[in-house]
C-alpha cells in the first residue's frame, strides 16, 4: 500500500501543477499584463466624482476639468528644459526636483510631475507637448463649489501619498483621494472606478493598437451622487452670525438624527484649496495657529457644558427618586455646601421647585439634586458609576459614530476617573459638586451638546446625528435609522420640558423670545482656564445656549458655543433665537 500512496501523491501533485500552468500562460493570460509591462502602457480614464446636493435638492458641490503632466522618467529625451519650463511658470530647480522625485518612485512607471492645471494653464503647453518625449497629461477632475461656505463640511480631495498607494492597490501616482468631511467619509462611493486601457508598444517604444483588441479595458463610471442633510440656507446664515467669533453651531432634526448645520468659526472659503494654489493655501491655513480654521469646533472643541448641563442633573435626579417636581430646596444666592465653600448663585435667591430652579438656572438647585444623587447610596464609587451611566445614555463621553471622520470622546467622570484623582483618600458627593452645574470633570462637544437637546425633544430618545440624506442608488447604513433609549423614563422629560419652555417665558431668555414659535432653551456660561507661564488663569467665559423649537412636536435642537463670549443670555442665546 506504501509503494502505491506515495508515487500516487506525486503524480497527482505534479498533474495539478500542470494544469495551473496550462491556464495561467495559455487559458488566462491576465497575468501577461504584468510581465509585459515593458511592452504595455496602462492608460487610466479617471471618472467625474458624485455631485454633492443639500437635503432640498440644492447644488454644492461640481466639477471641473483639470490637466496632470505625467511623466515615465526612462523615456525623456531630447528635452529643452527652458522651454518646458516657461511654458509650466517653474524654475529649473523646481523641474530638477520634480524629476528626480519620479525616479525614485520609479524610472519606468508613469509618475505624477505638475498637478491641477486649468484650461488656460494647460492651453499653450498641450499644442507642444509632442515635442517633449516622456511627458503626457492626464485629465481629471476637481471640485466646483458652487458655495463659498461649509468647507468643514465638504472637507476636499488631495493627492494620495507614497504610502497609501502602498496600503491599497487601487490609487497610483497623482490620484486624487478625499480628505476630511464627507470627501473622506464617502470617499468610495464619490470617487466612481477608473477606467483601464492597455496599449501594446512596439521594440521601439512606439504604441500600436489596444493589447488583445481591448479585451482587458473598462469603462469609467462616474461617481454617485449624495445628498446631504444639511440645510445650505441654514449652514450659510450660521456662519454669518459667527463672523469675528470662535466656536461652533450644531443643529439636528430631533426626530432623526439628521444634521441640518454644522458650523465651525473660523471657516474659510473651501474654493482656495482648489488648483495649483492648494498647497500653499492649505500650508496658510494649517499655521495659523490662533484662529485654527482647519479645526472643526463643532466636532473636535471639548468645553465645560456650564448650565445645560443641569438639565440632566434634574432628570437622573427624578430618576434616582431622590426628588419629584415638588422638592424644594433654598437658595440663599448661593450654596454653602461645607464649611469655607460656597457657590455662588444669579438667580435671586429664595425657595425652588424644579421648574423654577430650571428657569431660573439655580445652582443651588441642582447642587443639592446633586449631593442626592450622589448621596443615595452608601458607596461612593458607585454612586459616581450610576449617576454617569445615565448621562452616557444620552451619548455623552463617547465617539458618537456620525458619518464624519473626526470627533472627539467628550469626558464623562466616573469612578476610575476620580481614583486617579483621588488615588490616597476617599471623596464625597461635595468633593465632586461642580459637576452638577456642568464644570468638574465634564467636557462635551457642541455636537453632544445638540444631540443631548434632540433626545430631551424626543423624550428619552435619539438616532445617531449624521450628514447623509440620501445616496443614489443605495439606502444609508441603518445605523442612522436605529434608536437609541436612554436610561431616563420617558414621564420625566415633560416637567424638565416645562422648564426649559419657562426659560424664555419667565426665566434667563425672556428677552429672546421670537414671535409665533415657542421654543424650549437654556442659557450656560461656562468658566474658562488657561495656563499662562505655567500658572491656571481664569479667562472670558465662554457663552453657551441650547435650545430646541417647538415645543410640541420639535423640528430643530440646537447647540451655540461662543468662545469668551461672556453671559449665553447675551451672545450664544440670539444666535439661537435667529437660527
Amino acid at each position: 500500500m506504501r509503494k502505491v500512496l506515495l508515487p500516487s501523491m506525486i503524480i497527482i501533485a505534479a498533474s495539478l501543477l500542470v494544469l495551473r500552468l496550462f491556464y495561467l500562460q495559455v487559458i488566462n493570460d491576465s497575468f501577461k499584463l504584468k510581465s509585459d509591462n515593458n511592452a504595455i502602457k496602462i492608460q487610466y480614464d479617471y471618472p467625474e466624482r458624485g455631485y454633492i446636493y443639500d437635503r432640498n435638492g440644492k447644488l454644492l458641490v461640481a466639477n471641473q476639468p483639470s490637466y496632470d503632466i505625467m511623466v515615465i522618467p526612462r523615456d525623456v529625451k531630447n528635452l529643452d528644459t527652458l522651454e518646458f519650463c516657461q511654458l509650466l511658470a517653474i524654475t529649473k530647480e523646481e523641474f530638477i526636483k520634480k524629476i528626480e522625485k519620479a525616479k525614485v518612485y520609479s524610472p519606468r512607471l508613469p509618475s505624477l510631475f505638475l498637478a491641477q492645471l486649468n484650461k488656460s494653464e494647460f492651453a499653450a503647453f498641450q499644442e507642444k507637448i509632442r515635442k517633449f518625449e516622456g511627458f503626457y497629461f492626464q485629465k481629471r477632475s476637481l471640485r466646483d463649489y458652487q458655495v463659498n461656505f461649509g468647507a468643514n463640511v465638504f472637507g476636499g480631495i488631495t493627492q494620495v501619498n507614497e504610502k497609501l498607494i502602498q496600503e491599497n492597490p487601487y490609487y497610483n501616482s497623482g490620484d486624487l483621494i478625499g480628505k476630511q468631511g464627507v470627501e473622506q467619509s464617502y470617499e468610495e462611493i464619490l470617487r466612481g472606478i477608473k477606467g483601464v486601457k492597455y496599449i501594446q508598444k512596439d521594440k521601439f517604444n512606439r504604441e500600436i493598437g489596444s493589447f488583445k483588441e481591448g479585451k482587458y479595458d473598462t469603462i469609467a463610471v462616474q461617481g454617485e451622487d449624495i445628498n446631504l442633510t444639511i440645510d445650505m440656507e441654514l449652514q450659510k446664515y450660521g456662519e454669518e452670525l459667527m463672523i469675528n467669533k470662535r466656536g461652533g453651531i450644531v443643529a439636528i432634526e430631533p426626530k432623526t438624527g439628521e444634521i441640518l448645520a454644522l458650523v465651525t468659526a473660523p471657516n474659510y472659503d473651501p474654493a482656495i484649496l482648489v488648483g495649483r494654489q492648494r498647497s500653499k493655501n492649505y500650508t496658510m491655513l494649517y499655521r495659523d495657529s490662533i484662529a485654527k480654521p482647519l479645526y472643526d469646533r463643532g466636532l473636535l472643541a471639548e468645553y465645560p457644558p456650564g448650565s445645560p448641563f443641569k438639565i440632566l442633573t434634574g432628570l437622573v435626579g427624578l430618576q434616582e427618586n431622590v426628588i419629584t417636581t415638588d422638592t424644594r430646596f433654598m437658595c440663599n444666592h448661593g450654596f454653602a455646601y461645607a464649611p469655607g465653600r460656597f457657590q455662588r448663585c444669579h438667580c435671586g435667591g429664595g425657595s425652588r421647585d424644579l421648574n423654577v430652579g430650571v428657569y431660573k438656572s439655580c445652582n443651588a438647585y441642582f447642587s443639592n439634586v446633586y449631593l442626592k444623587t450622589i448621596g443615595k447610596y452608601n458607596n461612593t464609587p458607585y454612586a459616581v458609576d450610576v449617576w454617569s451611566e445615565h448621562v452616557k445614555s444620552f451619548g455623552l463621553g463617547q465617539f458618537m459614530g456620525y458619518d464624519l471622520p473626526t470627533g472627539k470622546k467628550g469626558k464623562i467622570p466616573n469612578s476610575k476617573t476620580y481614583k486617579k484623582i483621588y488615588p490616597g483618600w476617599g471623596y464625597s458627593g461635595k468633593t465632586i459638586i461642580s459637576n452638577a452645574i456642568g464644570q468638574g470633570e465634564v467636557l462635551l462637544t457642541p455636537i453632544q451638546l445638540a444631540n443631548m437637546m434632540a433626545t430631551v425633544a424626543n423624550e428619552g430618545y435619539y438616532y445617531t446625528p449624521h450628514i447623509i440624506k440620501k445616496i443614489e442608488g443605495q439606502k444609508i447604513d441603518k445605523k442612522y435609522t436605529t434608536k437609541h433609549v436612554t436610561t431616563i423614563d420617558k414621564s420625566h422629560f415633560k416637567p424638565m420640558i416645562q422648564g426649559l419652555f419657562d426659560v424664555y417665558n419667565f426665566g434667563t431668555a425672556a428677552g429672546l423670545r421670537v414671535e409665533g414659535i415657542d421654543i424650549c432653551g437654556k442659557t450656560g456660561t461656562a468658566e474658562n482656564f488657561a495656563k499662562i507661564n505655567g500658572k491656571r488663569t481664569q479667562l472670558e467665559d465662554h457663552s453657551i445656549f441650547v435650545a430646541f423649537a417647538p415645543k410640541d412636536n420639535p423640528k430643530i435642537a440646537i447647540a451655540i458655543l461662543v468662545e469668551n463670549g461672556g453671559f449665553g443670555s447675551t451672545i450664544a442665546g440670539p444666535i439661537a433665537s435667529f437660527m
